[in-house]
């Protein structure tokens, strides 16, 4: 049908400014596609990683097709552990404030949990984090005020008794 015309390389840091300008627009969805473009042309750009994974999370509870999958396939792409953690952290916080937003469980994983997990990659990002670097910190203390703020507790599992034999 249609085929995607690639960018050039000389034109990744304007396409990089402009995904990050939508992004800032709440365009996630634009956002997404020009870093798409970006990843076509040099698969490995890290500042298009980030800009698209973030631009995936903005669309959490907005739009059904996107998952949190999504975005997680992106964490192993990145080449800083560090980055890995902190953004794994980002993931999980925005799946769970989606969440919260939108009043909903979750199915399975409540806000709750998806801020707790969120609370455990920023620990291991805070335990890596270069000299001056408090963002994992600033990020897990927000969750600790969400979880507060909204007086969340953890699901209570559902014991089913095995029938006997």
């Amino acid at each position: 049908m249609f085929k995607l015309k690639p960018i050039s390389k000389a034109g990744i840091p304007e396409a990089l400014k402009k995904a990050e300008r939508y992004r800032l627009l709440n365009e996630p969805r634009l956002s997404e596609s020009i870093c798409e473009d970006i990843l076509d042309a040099d698969p490995g750009n890290q500042q298009a990683l980030v800009t698209m994974l973030l631009a995936i999370t903005d669309q959490f509870g907005r739009y059904s097709a996107v998952t949190i999958n999504k975005a997680r396939q992106l964490l192993p792409l990145l080449n800083d552990e560090y980055d890995r953690h902190y953004y794994a952290g980002i993931i999980c916080e925005r799946q769970g404030s989606a969440l919260l937003d939108l009043g909903a469980s979750g199915g399975g994983h409540s806000p709750y949990e998806w801020l707790t997990e969120a609370m455990e990659s920023f620990e291991k990002a805070e335990a890596i984090r270069s000299s001056g670097n408090d963002d994992a910190i600033l990020r897990w203390n927000t969750c600790v005020r969400l979880i507060e703020s909204h007086h969340l507790q953890p699901q209570r599992e559902l014991y089913v008794e095995p029938p006997l034999e």
